[in-house]
């Protein structure tokens, strides 16, 4: 899941800011993700600040935008730090803080969705080997090797792990889908296995390394073996 947040003392600018945001992620159908709002830097040193882009306004009261940056860079936090400002001369300041990149209000469109595409890409580059998931205010970052196989039940998904943890959560398996890489394949509606793990097919199941079986459907069988000789040929 993708995790924004937006740092701004005008209520106005905070508004255009996340409907930017969700008018964006909308158009490029990414729906894991959440976006929290602060009216401060010192409101959002309070929180965990464990996101993974902050837009981030310069002129507010102390700690202003600037040094908000700063101590969040000193007690090593990476997020991705997106400034946004009337003050065009800062700019050179906020590469001392690692800045990510530099928006001028008013925010341009162009200018605004090319900034999006480029967090988005590191974003999804970073995660391309974990997934993370909440489980109320907590998460847990699961490396996807670790992942055996994962199945619905009711409106939650459960993380079937090689070291034999189980992870439960809410979240749509479709969402799921699109958060993992070519590895895993959709065996059944209800089913996602990691291929790495599989070991054959039979009868209508997947027999696993573990020995577990998980089903396959029918319509799925050929596709299975077809996603499995490919995954054998890529692999490094």
């Amino acid at each position: 899941m993708m995790k924004f947040a937006i740092c701004d003392d005008e209520p106005v600018m905070v508004r255009e800011i996340r409907e930017r945001l969700l008018g964006y992620m909308e158009e490029q159908h990414i729906t894991a993700f959440c976006v929290s709002s602060f009216s401060g830097g010192r409101s959002l040193l309070e929180s965990d600040c464990d996101f993974d882009l902050i837009f981030l306004d310069i002129q507010m009261e102390q700690p202003d935008g600037m040094e908000t940056a700063r101590m969040l860079r000193r007690r090593g936090n990476r997020s991705l730090l997106v400034f946004v400002t009337v003050l065009k001369e800062l700019v050179f300041d906020a590469f001392a803080v690692e800045a990510y990149d530099y928006l001028v209000k008013p925010l341009e469109d162009i200018r605004f969705r090319r900034t999006m595409d480029r967090a988005v890409r590191v974003l999804r580059q970073q995660t391309q080997r974990s997934v993370i998931v909440r489980q109320g205010t907590s998460c847990e970052v699961i490396p996807l090797a670790q992942i055996v196989y994962c199945e619905v039940q009711g409106r939650k998904i459960y993380i079937h792990q090689s070291d034999g943890k189980l992870t439960g959560y809410y979240e749509k398996m479709d969402a799921f889908a699109g958060r993992v890489d070519g590895r895993f394949f959709r065996c059944h509606r209800s089913y996602l296995v990691n291929l790495a793990y599989v070991r054959g097919s039979n009868a209508g199941q997947v027999i696993l390394s573990q020995g577990d079986r998980i089903p396959v459907s029918r319509l799925r069988e050929q596709a299975l073996l077809q996603a499995l000789l490919r995954y054998m040929k890529e692999k490094p």
